[in-house]
Order: structure tokens, then sequence, then C-alpha cells
């Protein structure tokens, strides 16, 4: 009888969050050791909970490692392809909003929307024979949502720190962030375009369709679903059913 995985936050805030949101629910989690990675729920047996940072979380659900998996929805789509064929997500928390935006210096006055930023985009090449660059740790995001907006004449740049500050430092002109209340955007002289928004992203319950599914750890699941979220539990539960077996 194969347990149910389940990949919980390992650390920081969304940890605590989600602690305190099944212990809620009467699902305390009793850690193996005080550094260890792994995790039981005394109540509700036939789960084994593996700690992981939430990067790693939406990596082991895009392979199938895990079941089911708490993580942003950022994360998830950025870096799962192909996700309606391999993710479902089964329940928003209610926690860990963030909205990624698209934002662009405060001293653009005449650019707002997508359609400005596309024209900066095509007289940036023209003007300098470069492409105007957009820094993100988001890059899957960003090509889909540039791509949807016709934009074509721009590059990515990695960001590997405050990607808020690219700009100002002058490595890119632009950039796609997440942001919670938008004051780290304010402190660095940026605004997102009206319609700026990529995603409204959330802490989601997720479960991955290629993960070894059965019996037990379907029941399991459902067990799962019935304590977190008894409001919508069998149109969820019916839900994950019907993925697992399409």
């Amino acid at each position: 009888m194969s347990a149910l995985i389940l990949g919980l936050p390992s650390k920081g805030r969304l940890q605590d969050q989600v602690t305190q949101f099944l212990g809620e629910h009467g699902l305390k989690l009793k850690k193996a050791s005080a550094r260890g990675y792994r995790a039981t729920i005394d109540s509700l047996p036939g789960i084994e909970v593996k700690l992981l940072s939430a990067a790693d979380i939406a990596s082991a659900l895009d392979e199938g490692e895990i079941h089911l998996g708490v993580t942003g929805e950022d994360l998830l789509r950025e870096t799962v392809a192909k996700f309606d064929s391999k993710i479902v997500l089964l329940q928003p928390l209610g926690f860990g909003r963030a909205d990624v935006v698209v934002a662009v210096p405060n001293a653009w006055i005449d650019v707002s929307t997508m359609a400005d930023l596309d024209d900066v985009c095509t007289a940036f090449h023209v003007r300098r024979h470069k492409r105007l660059r957009v820094a993100t740790k988001y890059a899957s995001l960003t090509r889909r949502y540039f791509a949807q907006h016709g934009l074509a004449d721009y590059r990515i740049v990695e960001s590997l720190g405050a990607t808020e500050g690219a700009p100002a430092a002058g490595t890119a002109e632009a950039i796609v962030d997440i942001t919670s209340t938008g004051a780290t955007l304010t402190a660095n002289e940026l605004k997102v375009l009206d319609d700026g928004i990529i995603l409204k992203s959330q802490a989601q319950l997720a479960c991955a369709l290629n993960a070894p599914w059965n019996v037990h750890a379907l029941e399991t699941a459902e067990k799962l679903i019935a304590r977190t979220a008894p409001r919508d539990k069998a149109r969820i539960a019916k839900i994950l059913r019907a993925a697992i077996k399409r």
C-alpha cells in the first residue's frame, strides 16, 4: 500500500501559513526531526510529507515525484511546461497572494499599456539597434504574455537578485516581477502597466497527473480534501478522480 506523497514548504512565511492552515483543520504536522525534511500528519494516516522549497515543490509536481503539493501558482505556471496536461489546481488556499506584473519607470509618462511598451520596444530597436531589456525571474510567463500582446523586439535578462532594482542599475529597461503591495515598485520609481498584470497568484493545493496514483493514494487525497475544503469537497474530489482517469 503506497502512501500519498504531499509536498509542503520547508521554510519561510509560506511554511508558517500552510502549518497554520492545516492546524485550523485539525491536521497537525509532526516533523521527523528538528532539521528533518520529512513529516507526518498523525490525524490522517497514509500521507508522507516531504518538506521542500516552494520552487522544488513546483518541480516535483512537474516530474510526478509527489502526488499533491502546496506552492504558489506563479511558480507552477513558470516551471511546468504543458501545464494543463500535467497539473490540476484543486484548491486555492487564500494566502501567499501576489501578482506577477510588467513594470516600467515612472519617467515613461507616455507608457501605460502593453501596446505602448510595444511601441517603445520597436523605437528602441530602430534607434539603438538593440532590443529593449526586460529583467525577470519569470522567463516563461514573460514570453507567453508578451507573445499574447504581439511584443517581439525585446530580450530577457535573467534576474539573479532584486529585480526591481534593474532599471536604476542600468541592467534592464523594464521588469516582470512579483508584488504583493506594490510598495517595493513604488520605492524604485516603477509603475505597473494598466494591462500589465500577468497573473494574480496565491498558494494552491495542486495535483500532479503523472504521479504514481493508486487507489490508496486517491482515497487519502480525497480524505485530505474533505478536511481542508468541506464546502467544496464533493466537487473537488470529483475533479480529482476525473483528472487522474483521463
